[in-house]
């Protein structure tokens, strides 16, 4: 193995991660932190929707089961 190879391989290891560390800051610095109000109409929102998912796996499994029960004669 040659040591020219894995230092380029390696290299290019750190200015990915020093471009990620670079976006991470920028990112930071673009974003604010919600106020009140935008943080109750999220949690809302994704309540919301944890709901509706939960809710639509309940009847399709409750639909499996009556016809399972159905379909065996039980």
């Amino acid at each position: 193995m040659d040591g020219q190879t894995t230092s380029t391989g390696w290299q290019a290891y750190v200015v990915l991660f020093k471009s990620f560390i670079v976006e991470c800051k920028r990112v930071l610095t673009v974003t604010k932190k919600p106020t009140g109000e935008e943080f109750k109409t999220v949690v809302k929102v994704a309540g919301a929707g944890m709901l509706f998912i939960g809710l639509i796996g309940f009847l399709v499994m409750l639909i499996v089961t009556l016809l399972k029960g159905t379909v065996m004669g039980g």
